[in-house]
């Protein structure tokens, strides 16, 4: 039976020892809760050993009340607990001094869901260089990655970083978020006192959940949009589409495991798809679709679309292919309908001047290989082999659990 690292901490005494007679911070999200559903802030305040003395949240809020996605938090007062809660999604994204001056240690609790772009891969690495700078120690309470261990994408181009592109990570890493802590001060030379609070009996290789333990953990959306395995799955390549006028289903109640539009035809776009590199559509049911997003992109209007499915019997988890199937959906659309207007022009994640797809992308190719006619899959395939393999060698070594 997994333990997650905020219940080791719990049931630890020796554990919190270094934590005994410190000011302490939490950093959590709606899905920062103990194996048994209480939220770990509300689980660490009820030791009453600790002195607790302030909150953090990123996107979203600590305790999830921003449903819509680049809507900003302000800090508020935790009434339960008689402590602040700074907002590291409103009027700043890197702690101030004042924030870092009311902490020694810092217990870091998110759901990560595998993605380079999710925001909070971001803001671990803000922290992770403030608390450096500042002196303070950070600790990681670990959880899973419902991605699991497949490497899949490109890296990061040198000068892409943003909100979405905190360094040169590959789109789905393989990591978990202490692994991912490992990385950050690896990679940046940091002098930190980290410290890493395992999870006990993780087996990331195992199915049926490849990542997540389904039949141990329920799950609880880390943010409002990621309402399911089968969503944390498939975003390392629906999360592209925030880039582009497709819907990506915000405005159902399957975002970003949907892609459509009303006024394509993705039937055929599917079949062309199928005939073009039919190994990049394979591991997953690709079912055609129709849906009405009440809000965002196409709102009020019937789409046509395609949905993934991975909670089935047919998954293949070293097969699925999420950021190679979407790309091929982008090519084929392309191929479909030369003079569609795919790519969207509008302020991501406070990046005014570059174009979202690019952000998420972390580099231009991806957008140029999309509309360059005489771009094959396989050029596609010989740059995300080279960035895959170089991240295998870069991980490897930070992975602390079997599979």
């Amino acid at each position: 039976m997994i333990k997650l690292g905020i219940d080791r901490l719990l049931e630890i005494p020796d554990l919190r020892k270094p934590l005994w007679g410190q000011r302490v911070a939490f950093l959590g999200h709606p899905a920062s809760v103990t194996g048994s559903g209480t939220h770990s802030l509300d689980a660490l305040m009820a030791l009453g050993e600790l002195k607790i003395v302030a909150a953090f949240g990123p996107q979203h809020g600590m305790r999830g009340d921003k449903q819509d996605n680049m809507v900003e938090t302000p800090d508020t007062f935790d009434r339960r607990h008689g402590i602040p809660v700074y907002s590291l999604y409103g009027d700043v994204r890197y702690p101030t001094a004042d924030m870092l001056d009311s902490f020694d240690v810092l217990l870091v609790d998110l759901q990560d869901i595998g993605t380079r772009i999710y925001t909070y891969v971001t803001t671990l690495g803000y922290l992770i260089a403030a608390c450096a700078a500042a002196g303070k120690s950070l600790w990681v309470l670990d959880r899973p990655n419902p991605a699991g261990r497949p490497i899949e994408g490109s890296l990061l181009d040198p000068g892409w970083e943003s909100f979405v592109g905190a360094g040169p990570l590959i789109m789905r890493h393989g990591l978990t978020f202490g692994e991912l802590a490992k990385w950050f001060v690896a990679a940046r030379g940091h002098t930190l006192d980290l410290h890493l609070v395992a999870m006990e009996d993780y087996r990331p290789a195992e199915a049926p959940g490849f990542g997540w333990p389904v039949t141990e953990l329920s799950w609880i959306n880390p943010s409002p949009n990621a309402s399911s395995l089968n969503m944390a799955r498939c975003f390392p390549g629906t999360v592209l589409l925030e880039g582009t006028t497709l819907s990506e289903g915000r405005g159902t109640t399957t975002a970003l495991e949907l892609a459509g539009a009303p006024d394509l035809d993705f039937e055929r776009i599917l079949q062309r798809m199928r005939s073009a590199w039919p190994a990049w559509t394979e591991g997953a049911l690709i079912r055609p679709c129709w849906f009405e997003p009440t809000f965002h992109k196409h709102a009020g209007r019937l789409c046509s679309g395609l949905q993934i499915h991975t909670d089935n019997a047919g998954y293949r988890h070293e097969q699925f292919r999420p950021y190679r199937l979407i790309a091929l959906l982008l090519k084929c659309l392309r191929l479909e309908y030369p003079d569609y207007p795919l790519w969207r022009d509008f302020h991501y994640e406070y990046e005014t001047e570059r174009l979202a797809i690019d952000l998420l992308a972390g580099g231009t190719f991806l957008r140029e290989w999309v509309d360059d006619p005489e771009g094959g899959p396989g050029d596609l395939e010989r740059r995300l082999l080279a960035d895959e393999e170089r991240w295998a060698a870069t991980s490897a070594p930070l992975r602390i659990y079997a599979g």
